[in-house]
C-alpha cells in the first residue's frame, strides 16, 4: 500500500467515527476523557522511555535547545498533560449550544446550534503535549482527530497515540475516533493536505516554515495559527516596578513557546532610567540582547539589531530591544515587524493603552500583564489546539467552541413558500 493509501484509509476511517462521536453524550465524552487521562498516568513509564529516544536523535541531529525544550517530557509534564484532560472534560459541551434564534412571522422556529467539524487534522512540531491537547478537545467536541506530529518526536507520539486511542475505545468512544497518520517525511502530510472531503479541516502549529506550506499547499480548508513575534512595550506612564517584572517574565518564563517576548520596546522619556535595570535583570538570566545605539549605551555585550533580529521569533533567551518616542512609534513598529501573536503595553494611562489596543492587528494585547498569558489554560479554556492569527472563524487561543460549527434548525408546522 501506497503512503497515498494509507493516509486516505486512515482519513476513512476518521469519517466513520467521527459520525458516531457527533451523536455521544457530554457524559460519553467526559467519562472517556478521564479514562484517557488514567491510562496516561499509568503509562508514563513507556511514554518517557519513547520520549528519551525522540531526545537521544534530536540530540544527535543537533536540534536546537529550544526545540529540545519543546520536545521533552517529564513526569510533571506528563501528569499536566492528563491534568489538562480532566481540565477539558470539567468544561461545558459546546455541541448543542444555541447560539441564537427567533421565531419568524409566518411562525417558523430558527435556531442556529454548534456542531462538530467533523475530521481535523492537527499537523504539528516536536511538542508531544500537542498530541494529548489536540487529542482531549477534539473529542470533547465531538470531533475525531488525525495526528500528524513531526518525525523528531514520533516515538513519543506513537507511544501517547497507543495509549489514548486504547483508553477512549475502552471508554466507549468509537474506533479510531484517535488516529496517528502514518509516515514520517513529507510525503504523508502532503497527502493529509489533499484529502478534501475526507478531512474537513486543516490546523497547523509550528514554525513559518511549516503554517506556510500547509496554508499554501493544502486543498483541505486551513485554520491558520501564527508565529509569535510578540512585543512588550514600556510606556513613559509605566510603573518601572512591574515593567521589569512583565518583561523578564515575558522573556525568560519559557522562552522556546509561542507567547514568549521577543522584542522590548521602551519610550525615550523613560529609557535613561529603565534600560540600565532591565537590561542588567535580563542578562542576569542568560538573555542576550539585541540593541539598537539607545539599548547599547547601556548595557555590555549588546548585539547590533537588524531587520531580521526585529522579525524574529527567536524561541530562544535572545531579544530584540529598542527606544521610540510615543505610542504611535510602538505601535508602527509592532505592525510592521509582529506577526499578529500577542502584544503587551505597561502603562497607568487609560488614553495611552486605548490608543495601543484600538492601534493594533493582533489576536491578543495585555494592559499590564505578561505576552505569557496568551494561552488556552490560562484563559480557562482547558487545553488549547492552537493560537489562531487569522481573522475568519477563530482568532486567539482555541478552545472548545473554536471547534466547532453550526447548522441551522428550523421546526415548522406545515408552512410552505409562496
Amino acid at each position: 500500500m501506497t503512503t497515498s493509501d494509507e493516509v486516505l484509509e486512515v482519513a476513512k476511517r476518521s469519517r466513520g467515527a467521527a459520525i458516531g462521536l457527533a451523536k455521544l453524550t457530554r457524559a460519553a465524552k467526559d467519562r472517556a476523557l478521564h479514562a484517557m487521562a488514567d491510562a496516561l498516568i499509568d503509562a508514563t513509564g513507556s511514554v518517557l522511555e519513547a520520549n528519551a529516544d525522540d531526545l537521544q536523535r534530536g540530540r544527535d541531529t543537533g536540534m536546537a535547545s529550544g526545540m529540545l525544550d519543546r520536545l521533552a517530557l517529564d513526569e510533571s509534564r506528563v501528569a499536566a498533560m492528563a491534568d489538562g484532560l480532566r481540565q477539558v472534560a470539567s468544561l461545558p459541551d459546546p455541541v448543542g449550544e444555541v447560539i441564537r434564534g427567533s421565531t419568524l412571522p409566518n411562525g417558523l422556529q430558527l435556531k442556529q446550534v454548534r456542531v462538530p467539524l467533523g475530521v481535523v487534522g492537527i499537523i504539528y512540531e516536536a511538542r508531544p503535549n500537542v498530541t494529548v491537547d489536540a487529542a482531549g478537545l477534539c473529542i470533547k467536541s465531538g470531533n475525531a482527530v488525525l495526528l500528524r506530529g513531526s518525525s523528531s518526536a514520533r516515538s513519543s507520539n506513537a507511544a501517547l497515540v497507543q495509549v489514548l486511542a486504547k483508553a477512549g475505545t475502552r471508554a466507549g468512544l468509537p474506533d479510531n475516533a484517535v488516529q496517528l497518520v502514518p509516515g514520517v517525511d513529507h510525503e504523508s502530510t502532503k497527502h493529509l493536505m489533499r484529502a478534501r472531503g475526507h478531512v474537513d479541516v486543516l490546523i497547523p502549529r509550528g514554525g513559518a516554515g511549516l503554517i506556510r506550506s500547509v496554508v499554501e499547499e493544502s486543498t483541505v480548508p486551513v485554520i491558520e495559527t501564527g508565529v509569535g513575534n510578540c512585543h512588550v512595550y514600556v510606556d513613559a506612564d509605566a510603573d518601572l516596578d512591574m515593567a521589569e517584572a512583565i518583561a523578564l517574565n515575558a522573556k525568560v518564563q519559557r522562552p522556546s513557546v509561542c507567547n514568549a517576548a521577543e522584542t522590548l520596546l521602551v519610550h525615550r522619556a523613560v529609557a535613561d532610567v529603565f534600560l540600565p535595570r532591565v537590561l542588567a535583570a535580563l542578562q542576569k538570566e542568560g538573555v542576550t540582547i539585541h540593541g539598537d545605539a539607545t539599548a547599547a549605551a547601556h548595557a555590555d555585550d549588546v548585539v547590533p539589531v537588524t531587520d531580521d533580529d526585529w522579525a524574529a521569533e527567536y524561541n530562544s533567551l535572545d531579544l530584540a530591544v529598542g527606544v521610540v518616542d510615543s505610542v504611535d512609534d510602538a505601535i508602527a513598529h509592532i505592525r510592521r515587524w509582529g506577526s499578529g501573536h500577542t502584544e503587551a503595553i505597561v502603562t497607568s494611562s487609560l488614553p495611552t493603552s486605548q490608543a495601543f489596543i484600538l492601534g493594533l492587528d493582533s489576536a491578543a494585547v495585555m494592559v499590564n500583564a505578561s505576552t505569557r498569558f496568551t494561552d488556552g489554560e490560562q484563559f480557562g479554556f482547558g487545553a488549547e489546539i492552537g493560537i489562531s492569527t487569522q481573522k475568519l472563524h477563530a482568532r486567539g487561543p482555541m478552545g472548545l467552541p473554536e471547534l466547532t460549527s453550526t447548522t441551522w434548525v428550523v421546526h415548522g408546522d406545515g408552512q410552505i413558500r409562496s
